[in-house]
């Protein structure tokens, strides 16, 4: 056994390997003491290897899948070694032959799909990522539902299309920066790749589905041979790619979501996230739509404002509304119940999930149909809500209304669906009848009140009496026989009771059979419309988001934004979703405020005191960019915006001690890849840049970055700094504005109004927050101290600022900075050290000598 257990171990490599054993999943050696770490379990030993105790552990399979929860959310992945022949079996090829078994599958985080395993309100994505040329390839699959994407970026884009899919696992044939992949070599080429998908989908050419370029493809080939590799050859759910361009969507990098708290909170989870403050879906898979939506709001207008045509028509009907998310709430989630269905993991409850589902959808396509004037895409969601009639009425006569979980013990085949399958069960009704009534007369026979007929695995039918009773039923003539000692009761069989008992079992065993092959001829007629029901499944989780978010936007009165053709962020009454959730308990009010961008003034630099409001104004203005390109309505009395194409924010930041960078070193990080890669269209959100370094240096950097984005990006932009040295700038920057967030003393104490005016503030209030904080008095009074001697050498010197109004503008800085070429530096460029010859190279050392000594 320990020499089969090492070869399927070695076949499994990097793999927890679980080992069939009965009952029981097994776990040796190094793996054992893993796994009990993991599930904190008791690890024991059993005989030897190599001289040493072999360590194991076990889990039982009834209770599998909880154990297995556990250990891929500990980063393992786990290979599942079943017995592929009986005991019996076994033994026809010799006494001590072992029980043949296999791997027949490797469970991973991205390639789960049953129910006890995922998350039912979030997506669940394999992502494999090849580079090919200049693009990066990514192929993103969630075999729970079928969800393919193909599609390429530029590497300085990887990060962000990474960051939406958040994916459970990534699959790569070399390591990439930043991201925990697992190396996978095999089927990274895009020829074969495209072959194979030719081949899955039955089609002659990939033209349909959209175009894929070959970094594309070789990321699907790829995953597909992932997917191969852990279902063994098995394919899941896959449906017809769908191509995913970078410029479909709101480009929103790691940094960028992880500042605003889009689907996640800064604690880990959902709650406290813009996700959790929106979300009002009654679906699981409606959840993981509003999710993948919030994590890539769109750019194309036409499609944002059909989404918000119907959640238009829901905001403005509360009934209509209110009877969708009544009927969506009762719905199984079906995308996943088909996913379990084509992995082979599916069984007669998921048949019933699909039957009640599709009869629900048919019944909201009649009541949906009549409203009036439908927009167009309830139009074109309502087709796919239809046309299951006959799968449904085939499934509604073969399937009991609440079938088993577990197919192996049967009773999920509705009675008169199949007369021969009735009249055996009938059989076995009447054995089992029969078998009590045995039960009756042996007690008579006996005299043994407490004679039990039972049941189990080993025996079958046998009879049970206490021990202090056997005696009758060891008589010679008792008509009974021994079968088995034990400590408290003896058991026996009886030849009328073995009668019974073969008729009740093969009655059984052919019940059983028959059922087991109409769940065959069942799951082949679902799976034969696996791509309609898979579009009913997606047209449901649509209709569950547009009605989400329209009692999202009823319950708290936002309104639908607009949106215009040039660059404008225009919002009056803007609000924060979840400060104002968090507020709402407490009775406080939230302060709305406006903000007006436009291209003659699209840079707003915002001062004011901490806890002022400032890093609020700023998040919320661009919580509202997501949720209006996203197809949502939004916090705010009135919102025109022009589409963004990419948001920035870098507002907050903490070490990354894991890659070796400081709170300064990130947010220098995080500047650099806005000032690099921010367009005249995108939006961006800037919070204290350059706070972590000495003063001049922090006030240097804040001053060549508000200049640098005015001048060279010319990006819609809130910064927001506690150097009021800053505001000088807009003497020199026409389209630069200052803005600041009241407050004002009153009896000694700080009044913090948390509204938006123009203008730059009067002072900073640093003194006043301190003393909020709770600061010492002897410590306040010094710093009171400090402060008049600092402003009395700033009216003396002009303070850190002076001097700065003489520097040349930002444009004509950059271009001095264009020097004449170094000569020494261009003879070197010049040289093709491979073609030297020694006598060439030291001639080469004394040109450049003199070319130093002579200043180039």
């Amino acid at each position: 056994m320990m020499a089969q257990y090492l070869a399927l171990k070695a076949e499994a490599e990097g793999c927890l390997l679980f080992y069939r054993m009965g009952d029981f999943f097994e776990l040796f050696f190094d793996d054992a003491k893993a796994a009990a770490a993991c599930l904190d379990i008791a690890l024991t030993a059993r005989g030897e290897h190599e001289g040493e105790p072999i360590p194991m552990c076990g889990v039982p399979i009834h209770a599998a899948e909880s154990y297995l929860a556990r250990l891929i959310k500990g980063g393992f992945r786990v290979a599942i070694a079943e017995q592929t022949e009986s005991p019996a079996e076994a033994k026809k090829r010799g006494y001590k032959a072992v029980v043949n078994r296999a791997i027949v599958r490797v469970v991973t985080a991205g390639t789960l799909t049953e129910e006890a395993l995922l998350d039912s309100r979030a997506a669940n994505w394999l992502v494999a990522v090849a580079l090919v040329g200049e693009r990066y390839g990514l192929a993103a699959a969630d075999v729970s539902t079928g969800r393919f994407e193909l599609g390429s970026v530029p590497p300085q884009a990887l990060d962000a299309e990474l960051a939406r899919l958040n994916a459970a696992e990534v699959i790569a044939p070399g390591p990439l920066p930043g991201v925990d992949v697992q190396e996978r070599k095999a089927g990274f080429d895009s020829l074969a790749a495209e072959s194979r998908l030719k081949e899955k989908f039955e089609v002659a050419t990939l033209d349909g589905f959209g175009a894929f370029d070959r970094a594309a493809l070789a990321a699907a080939g790829g995953l597909l041979a992932y997917l191969d590799e852990v279902a063994r050859d098995s394919l899941p759910f896959l449906r017809p790619p769908v191509a995913r361009a970078s410029g479909d969507h709101m480009m929103i990098d790691a940094a960028t979501r992880e500042s605003l708290e889009l689907t996640q909170a800064a604690g880990g989870g959902r709650a406290g996230s813009l996700l959790a403050a929106v979300d009002r879906t009654v679906t699981g898979a409606g959840a993981r739509l509003l999710a993948a939506d919030i994590g890539a709001p769109l750019l194309e207008r036409g499609a944002i404002e059909a989404r918000l045509d119907l959640v238009a028509l829901f905001e403005g009907d509360a009934a209509a509304r209110d009877m969708l998310r009544r009927q969506l709430k009762a719905l199984p989630d079906i995308g996943r119940a088909l996913g379990r269905l084509v992995a082979g993991r599916g069984g007669p409850r998921d048949l019933a999930q699909l039957r009640d589902g599709l009869i629900e959808a048919r019944r909201l396509h009649a009541r949906l149909g009549a409203l009036p004037d439908p927009p167009a895409l309830l139009a074109r969601l309502l087709p796919s809500l239809t046309g299951h009639g006959a799968l449904t009425e085939l499934l509604d006569r073969a399937l009991v209304p609440s079938p088993p979980i577990d197919a192996s013990q049967g009773g999920y085949i509705a009675e008169g669906y199949d007369a021969a399958l009735d009249a055996l069960r009938t059989t076995g009704g009447e054995g089992r009848r029969a078998i009590a009534a045995l039960e009756a007369r042996y007690r008579q026979q006996t005299g043994v009140a407490t004679l039990k007929i039972r049941h189990n695995g080993v025996l079958g039918y046998h009879i049970e009496v206490p021990a202090k009773n056997a005696d009758r039923l060891l008589a010679a003539d008792s008509g009974f026989t021994h079968r088995q000692t034990m400590a408290g009761a003896v058991r026996f069989n009886a030849p009328d009771l073995h009668e019974q008992a073969m008729r009740v079992t093969q009655a059984g065993n052919h019940a059983l059979a028959a059922e087991a092959a109409h769940l065959e001829a069942l799951t082949r007629a679902a799976l034969d419309r696996a791509e309609p029901i898979a579009a009913a499944a997606d047209a449901l989780a649509r209709l569950d988001v547009a009605a989400g978010l329209a009692e999202r936007a009823a319950e708290g009165g936002w309104t639908r934004p607009t949106f215009a053709g040039h660059a404008c962020f225009e919002v009056e009454g803007g609000r924060h979703p979840v400060v104002e959730d968090a507020l709402r308990p407490t009775g406080t009010r939230f302060v709305a405020n406006d903000c007006a961008l436009s291209e003659d003034e699209r840079l707003w630099l915002v001062t004011g005191p901490n806890m002022g409001g400032k890093s609020t104004f700023l998040r919320q203005n661009a919580l509202i960019a997501v949720l209006a390109q996203a197809g949502g309505f939004v916090p705010a009395a009135r919102a025109k915006l022009g589409l963004v194409d990419r948001l920035f924010s870098r507002v907050g930041a903490s070490d990354n001690l894991a890659r070796g960078r400081s709170t300064f070193m990130v947010e220098m990080v995080e500047t650099a890849a806005i000032l690099a890669q921010a367009t005249e269209r995108s939006f961006v959100i800037l919070d204290e840049v350059g706070r972590g370094t000495s003063t001049y240096d922090g006030l240097a950097i804040a001053w060549a970055v508000v200049e640098a984005i005015h001048d060279r990006n010319r990006c819609r932009c809130l910064f927001a700094t506690h150097y009021h040295e800053l505001t000088r700038l807009a003497e020199r920057l026409d389209a630069l504005s200052l803005h600041h967030v009241r407050a004002r003393e009153w009896k000694g104490e700080l009044v913090l109004l948390h509204e938006v005016a123009k203008g730059p503030a009067d002072r900073s209030y640093g003194l006043a927050v301190a003393k909020l904080a709770g600061l010492p008095t002897p410590v306040l009074n010094r710093a009171r101290a400090v402060l008049a001697k600092l402003e009395e050498g700033r009216a003396a010197t002009g303070g850190i600022a002076a001097g700065l109004d003489d520097l040349p503008l930002f444009a004509a800085a950059a271009q001095a900075e264009e020097e004449a070429p170094d000569p020494l530096r261009s003879a070197l460029a010049e040289t093709d050290a491979d073609a030297l010859s020694p006598r060439e190279a030291l001639d080469l050392v004394y040109r450049l000598k003199r070319m130093a000594a002579d200043g180039g």
